[in-house]
């Protein structure tokens, strides 16, 4: 593994608000270890706007077919492919859902960069912290620029900025690298994670916001005599009487979800609850007894989501709450305290996290970025949660280290191929997070609907390869004896996640302590061959039969028919 750093201190630019900038800013930079550390100082006697820092540009000659990696600001933005043909992993863009500004001519990602070149190291660019500012990297044809977004922000006289530190490296296994930036990441912003990636049972994919207490219940009743592992029942999105009233509870459970919750309690399992804290809508009694607790437009009124961004999935445009605000932080924390104490839920499922550092808002303390809005957001929501596990979604992914617990890892699943393959490799593209900075949420296991046998198992066998947390999305009075089996295998989950020879994702491994786990993937609509190497003494199980595995040598070579995947167990010889 090499440090690459000597170039990276060369072509630094600083671009101010609508006009050169001047003489009197200046960046200096220092290196620790494999990390650059950057500073902006202010040495003039003006204050001075300052739209962006490039900390470097560096030329490349990096081939077409170079395989790309890119992290989005938000969680359901990922970028795969090649350089040639970068494709987006998601269906949710930064720049055509979120509508974040973009660099013209070039390809934009946030937070984390790998290149892999044919039979070639990989190159490893990426932020080692998100305090204040977000970073990303420009992939143009002949070079690679690192940006800091620093907002149109006012720099006084005399004064001088921590920008965010950088990790660049180079190396022929590309999960190495991974394992360095997961190091650094934890030193900057230190893990919320527990020992124990949850489980537990959830309402959405079954029942939609319409979700009654006799569905809960009843299949909490089931989930009693017939899994054991399941710990949380999370009730979802529909509750609420309004987008922002949380604690006003609305037309289901008729109105008495407290009642629900503590049902769920007193038959020993954990009650959860969704909430998506920093969003509202303008008809909620929150919006018209507050208006100036939200993000402002230039006019000083409330800024409708739709002018900057995506506006809302419902009820919409929303209003974003403006973190920096000092009663919006008490408000934050009154709000999970109720319903971490009074209420006794012991785990939230936050959505809508990105709008809480929405982009081309005013805010409250106009020296604080909206990385800091989110942030001061964020840590007023822990302090009322407690003990409580806190799970983002749709959340500003950098943004959000060391600020939660568990961290979704990909889109939602729906009961189709397409969207169980997708997801797959949205989850399994961020496995090195798993279990270091976070526990990795791949979204609810779903084993009832019209697939096939082999999409099923696929399905199931990349969930147990994300190591993540292990939510069931079905109803389970109604689910099949041999799809429950596929249920409780899962459980416990090992978290430990899966590392895989390269970015294809065909061929990964879970070690365990007493054994490993071989899982083999064919994301294609043709029959494939995969070998893979065996360790040289080990006897081989199927995972979901149980069946033993018949070898003749130290190298595997495994038939799989299209949309399938097989999970095998590596057993020490004499086991």
């Amino acid at each position: 593994m090499t440090l690459v750093y000597e170039q990276a201190n060369g072509a630094l630019a600083i671009l101010v608000d609508g006009s050169p900038s001047p003489s009197t800013l200046s960046v200096t930079s220092m290196h620790t270890g494999e990390l650059l550390h950057y500073q902006l100082h202010n040495a003039g006697l003006r204050a001075v706007r300052v739209r962006s820092v490039r900390l470097f540009s560096l030329p490349h000659t990096f081939p077409p077919e170079t395989k790309i990696y890119g992290e989005g600001f938000q969680m359901l933005s990922q970028t795969g492919g090649t350089l040639a043909e970068p494709i987006a992993l998601g269906g949710y863009t930064d720049v055509g859902h979120y509508r974040l500004p973009q660099t013209e001519g070039a390809l934009t990602v946030y937070g984390l960069l790998t290149l892999t070149p044919p039979q070639a190291d990989t190159a490893l660019y990426a932020f080692a912290s998100c305090h204040r500012f977000s970073g990303k990297f420009c992939v143009y044809p002949d070079r690679i620029e690192a940006i800091v977004d620093t907002e149109v922000l006012e720099i006084a006289p005399g004064e001088t900025w921590e920008l965010e530190s950088l990790l660049i490296l180079s190396g022929p296994d590309r999960e190495t690298l991974l394992d360095s930036l997961a190091a650094e990441l934890r030193v900057s912003h230190p893990p919320l994670l527990g020992n124990t990636s949850p489980t537990g049972w959830c309402s959405w994919y079954c029942f939609g916001p319409s979700v009654t207490e006799e569905q809960v219940l009843n299949n909490l009743d089931v989930i009693a005599h017939s899994v054991n592992g399941l710990r949380y029942i999370q009730i979802d999105d529909g509750y609420e009487a309004a987008m922002g009233d949380w604690l006003t509870t609305g037309n289901a459970f008729e109105g008495g979800v407290k009642e629900v919750l503590e049902k769920i309690r007193v038959r020993g399992f954990e009650p959860a609850l969704w909430v998506a804290p920093f969003i509202a809508e303008e008809a909620s009694e929150l919006f018209q007894a507050h208006p100036d607790w939200f993000i402002q437009d230039p006019e000083g009124k409330p800024l409708a989501s739709d002018r900057v961004t995506f506006g809302g999935w419902r009820h919409g445009p929303w209003y974003a709450l403006d973190g920096t605000h000092p009663e919006v932080q008490k408000h934050f924390e009154t709000l999970f305290r109720t319903m971490r104490e009074e209420w006794g839920c012991a785990y939230f499922k936050l959505d809508a996290n990105f709008w809480g550092a929405m982009h081309g808002g005013r805010l409250h303390d106009p020296h604080a970025t909206r990385i800091e809005a989110y942030r001061r957001g964020m840590a007023a929501v822990l302090r009322g949660a407690g003990d409580s596990f806190v799970l983002g979604c749709n959340h500003p992914i950098w943004p959000s280290l060391g600020l939660i617990h568990g961290s979704r890892s990909s889109n939602d699943i729906s009961r189709d191929w397409k969207s169980f393959s997708q997801t797959a490799r949205e989850n399994l593209s961020r496995n090195w997070q798993n279990g270091r900075l976070w526990w990795n949420d791949p979204d609810c296991v779903l084993l009832t609907g019209d697939l096939t046998e082999e999409e099923f198992r696929f399905h199931a066998t990349a969930l147990l390869a994300t190591g993540g947390m292990l939510l069931s999305g079905d109803d389970l009075t109604r689910i099949a004896p041999e799809r429950m089996a596929f249920l409780c295998k899962l459980l416990p989950p090992t978290g430990i996640a899966a590392r895989f020879e390269d970015e294809s994702l065909r061929i990964g491994t879970v070690a365990l302590d007493d054994r490993q786990l071989l899982c083999l993937f064919n994301w294609e609509e043709a029959v494939q061959t995969l070998t893979c190497q065996l360790p040289h003494s080990c006897n081989l199980q199927d995972f979901w039969s149980g069946e033993k595995v018949r070898r003749h040598s130290e190298v595997l070579e495994v038939v799989m028919p299209p949309r399938s995947a097989r999970l095998l167990i590596c057993w020490s010889r004499g086991e």
